[in-house]
């Protein structure tokens, strides 16, 4: 079969096989990335508007990141303890065509979370968004990394290992993290640290495509991403296609 015809039938397939899971996946995430504006904004006495701007951009970021790096391994670890992956491992279709019907699924089902989530910011923080055209390629840029990394780390690593690894991943992510503050609150052993790590341009890209900058938005973010991205889906089609 052509990559596109298999590409277009295992998205058909995965979406009947997750069409219970999806509505509850849809609503959790978007609880998430609403949950971190509005409860972090009670941890800030006084927000200013750099601390507005963080925190409206870091909910949208957060919930791309859970999905990618915690819900989607974790649902990967579940079908391999089910025996569907085996299943999935054995039909004759490309493995690229198979990983990109995956990340479609979640991609697309962390739209609404995503535009809730700005919805609810504008209002809470009364933001006016000056949007770039680079907005639709900066959310997909952070999606598609946080995804390839995540089911890396689902096909290298034993289901529970997996769900353990990628569960403190987003806690150090959520905690850790300049996402919803400045980098340079954190102790400079951990700035340096996120300078090579790809959470940090994460929230970049995707702040400065929702609230322009005078100076423009940045090409440093877009090229670690990619690099990142590259990296993480390598490293899944490589290991999908050892254990195949």
């Amino acid at each position: 079969m052509s990559w596109l015809r298999s590409y277009l039938l295992l998205l058909r397939w995965n979406t009947l096989r997750l069409r219970f899971m999806l509505p509850l996946f849809v609503v959790v995430q978007a609880g998430l990335a609403v949950g971190v504006i509005i409860g972090f904004a009670f941890l800030v006495p006084n927000i200013d508007s750099t601390s507005a701007l963080y925190l409206a951009t870091g909910g949208p970021t957060i919930g791309l990141i859970t999905v990618g790096l915690a819900m989607a391994p974790q649902m990967l670890a579940q079908h391999k303890l089910a025996g569907s992956f085996d299943f999935d491992r054995l039909l004759p279709v490309p493995r690229l065509a198979a990983l990109a019907a995956d990340m479609t699924i979640w991609i697309l089902g962390s739209l609404p979370g995503i535009v809730l989530a700005l919805v609810v910011a504008g209002l809470r923080f009364d933001l006016d968004f000056t949007i770039s055209p680079l907005v639709g390629p900066a959310f997909l840029l952070v999606a598609l990394t946080a995804t390839a990394l995540g089911y890396g780390l689902a096909h290298a690593l034993p289901p529970m290992a997996a769900t353990l690894l990628t569960q403190v991943l987003v806690f150090f992510t959520l905690l850790f993290s300049p996402i919803n503050f400045p980098a340079d609150r954190l102790p400079d052993w951990l700035r340096i640290a996120h300078e090579w790590l790809p959470v940090q341009y994460m929230a970049q890209a995707i702040r400065e495509t929702l609230v322009v900058p005078v100076d423009g938005v940045s090409p440093t973010p877009y090229a670690v991403l990619a690099v990142w991205c590259a990296a993480g889906l390598v490293l899944t089609h490589r290991l999908m296609s050892v254990r195949a």
